[in-house]
């Protein structure tokens, strides 16, 4: 009798680099605002990946392949006037089929909005230099946010911890300086 025969077909990577550029069906997992140690205030997004779509064929390569995965990514008040480019937020807000013409009192009635709302976002793979060191990182501009093809969602989320995925290990704050920020 056999314990065991090697068969690799279902190993799957252990790879969580960045996501290879391209289009991607995603779900926002959570939108809130932070702020650096250095007062630097960003409107940040945690979109996944969704997981829902593996049977279409063509997202085998994207979502079918990359599902779960999350992309982070922050919207930045700008330096000269204190406060977020509202247009860029048009974009996200037109993925998600907001209704033109919706009066938005707060942003945490914004933030309230986009929670859990899906889009088609196109997920650029870029370089990244900080302190002389270069990596891999992904970039999402606010003009990166379609309407999805498939509005209905059937994600289904993964047990996580309660800690905070926006905060360091410790639970400490992101510091930024306002000198590595790009505008």
């Amino acid at each position: 009798m056999t314990f065991l025969t090697t068969d690799y077909k279902e190993n799957k990577s252990n790879d969580y680099g960045v996501l290879p550029t391209g289009n991607y069906e995603m779900i926002i997992a959570k939108a809130q605002e932070t702020a650096t140690k250095n007062g630097a205030e960003s409107l940040q997004l945690d979109l996944i990946v969704r997981n829902d779509l593996d049977g279409v064929p063509s997202l085998a390569e994207t979502n079918k392949k990359y599902h779960n995965r999350h992309v982070f990514m922050d919207n930045w008040k700008r330096k000269k006037t204190n406060q977020y480019d509202m247009q860029g937020f048009q974009y996200i807000l037109d993925a998600i089929g907001v209704p033109e013409g919706t009066q938005i009192n707060s942003i945490e009635d914004f933030l309230n909005i986009l929670t859990g709302k899906v889009a088609k976002v196109y997920v650029k793979k870029d370089k990244n230099e900080y302190n002389g060191d270069v990596s891999d990182v992904n970039r999402v501009a606010p003009w990166n946010f379609s309407k999805s093809e498939y509005p209905q969602s059937n994600h289904q989320f993964k047990e996580t911890s309660s800690a905070d995925p926006f905060t360091g290990s410790n639970n400490s704050t992101l510091d930024v300086s306002d000198d590595d920020l790009p505008f």
